[in-house]
């Protein structure tokens, strides 16, 4: 077999091998969200952003969540737990530190070690050092890190840039729907997802109507009615 002939077989055993190997770094993720992700999965060894919505952040865990997985939430003090559990977090394998204070970032390498996906949030963005650590430990316990702020070389980073609620009729009822505008930015380029959530849980994207809605921008989890 000539160089050329060996290379293009190789080229094809390779192209065969690969989606199994991405396969193996997917974490169970809600279809709703599939398409705001490179490979339409989270992966283990790989860290997010998202920007504008707490809501969203939190949607991320719940399929792995759902499935098994053991997940974290750090630096939320005003983290939901009925909100959560509406979006399908199961709070029974749910580790919480709502004020890490100094100990964020040391919190979060330490739990990336032992559970599947971890949530976090800090109000600036951390040392390179730091994270270059956190990004070893992800790769080698095969975890993935959602953080609600800045974080550098995310596998995607997720930005809302606008907010939709519905519901209410005409003096009565309550806000029972929302879709959100994510812009994604990743491998793939920039790209505009719609996400929509219904009584406080993951729902498939509806078409558009005429019913009275509330424009505003990103608002944190919060329970419909509350």
């Amino acid at each position: 077999m000539n160089s050329s002939a060996t290379v293009r077989s190789l080229q094809q055993r390779i192209t065969q091998m690969q989606p199994l190997r991405l396969d193996d770094r997917a974490l169970p993720t809600a279809p709703e969200l599939r398409p705001l992700l490179p490979g339409g999965a989270l992966r283990k060894g790989s860290s997010y952003t998202v920007q504008g919505s707490q809501q969203l952040a939190l949607a991320l865990l719940t399929a792995a969540s759902a499935a098994g997985a053991w997940c974290g939430v750090i630096g939320i003090p005003d983290f939901g737990a009925e909100a959560a559990a509406a979006l399908g977090i199961a709070l029974d394998r749910c580790v919480l530190i709502p004020e890490p204070g100094a100990e964020a970032i040391g919190l979060t390498g330490a739990l990336s070690e032992v559970l599947t996906v971890v949530l976090l949030h800090i109000p600036v963005r951390p040392r390179s050092g730091d994270t270059e650590r956190i990004a070893a430990r992800l790769r080698e316990h095969g975890s993935a890190l959602v953080v609600t702020g800045d974080w550098p070389h995310p596998e995607s980073a997720l930005r809302v840039t606008g907010s939709r609620w519905s519901g209410l009729g005409q003096g009565h009822g309550a806000l029972s729907e929302r879709e959100l505008s994510v812009q994604s930015h990743d491998r793939r380029g920039i790209t505009e997802h719609r996400v929509h959530f219904a009584d406080g849980a993951l729902a498939p994207a509806q078409p558009a109507s005429h019913a009275p809605a509330i424009a505003g921008p990103p608002y944190p989890l919060t329970l419909v009615g509350s």
